[in-house]
C-alpha cells in the first residue's frame, strides 16, 4: 500500500487535494519471542528474506494473562523496521516459525524519521 500525502497544497501547479509527493509508509513491528537464541534466529531470517531492513532485540519482562492465569516471563522484544506493504508477508512469515500459539505481531507507523534512514529501509526491503 502506498500513502499519498500533500506536502504543500499551495505549490505551483497544485490544486486542493492533489498529491505532490507519493511515498511509502514506514512501520516498526514489535514481536516478542522466548529467549535470545530464538530472537537471533528469527531476526536473521527476517533480514535474509528482505521483510525487514533492521531488527533490534533486547530482553524485556512481560506480565500478561494467558488461559485464565497471570503469567510473568522474560522474553526478547524484536523491533523490526520495514514498510507497510510488507506487513502481511512479515506477519505470515513470523507466524510460521514462531514457537508461541499466539505470537505478538503488531505494527506502528513511523510518523517522522531521518530521511536517509527511511530511504535505506526502502532500498533493503525492495
Amino acid at each position: 500500500m502506498v500513502e499519498h500525502r500533500i506536502l504543500n497544497p499551495r505549490a505551483p501547479g497544485s490544486s486542493p487535494g492533489r498529491c505532490i509527493l507519493t511515498e511509502k509508509m514506514y512501520i516498526v513491528v514489535f514481536c516478542t519471542v522466548p529467549g535470545e537464541e530464538k530472537a537471533k534466529e528469527i531476526s536473521e531470517k527476517i533480514v535474509r528474506e528482505k521483510l525487514g531492513a533492521c531488527v533490534n532485540y533486547f530482553k524485556v519482562n512481560s506480565i500478561f494473562e494467558w488461559k485464565g492465569k497471570i503469567e510473568k516471563e522474560e522474553e526478547f522484544l524484536l523491533i523490526i523496521k520495514t514498510v507497510e506493504e510488507k506487513f502481511e508477508k512479515l506477519k505470515d512469515f513470523i507466524s510460521k516459525i514462531h514457537p508461541y500459539e499466539v505470537p505478538e505481531i503488531i505494527s506502528l507507523k513511523i510518523e517522522k524519521g531521518n530521511e536517509s534512514y527511511l530511504k535505506w529501509i526502502n532500498k533493503i526491503v525492495k
